[in-house]
């Protein structure tokens, strides 16, 4: 595969530009992608993080408001009157 000065040709082993990969600029440019593409997922899971977060913090915090007895009181009443006016439609019923 070598002559016999020891220099490889490109004929002997074909393109070895595209069976191989470039020299250290084109691996430097590889590892700065990975990095950016690293630091990029990293970004994303802290954002995403955040707003689950925030999420959780607000849904927290609109929770439901206290019960207020008033609002027992009215319910228990409406809930009498429908009783009530069942046993009416029962009676006209009968």
């Amino acid at each position: 595969m070598a002559d016999e000065s020891g220099l490889e040709t490109h004929a002997q082993h074909g393109n070895s530009s595209a069976t191989q990969p470039g020299g250290n600029g084109t691996r430097a440019q590889q590892t700065r992608r990975d990095v950016n593409l690293k630091r990029t997922l990293l970004f994303i899971g802290i954002a995403a993080a955040s707003a689950g977060i925030a999420y959780a913090i607000v849904r927290a915090t609109l929770a439901r408001p206290p019960v207020d007895p008033t609002t027992e009181r009215i319910q228990s009443l409406i809930d009498e009157a429908n009783r009530l006016l069942k046993q009416l439609d029962d009676k006209k019923s009968a």
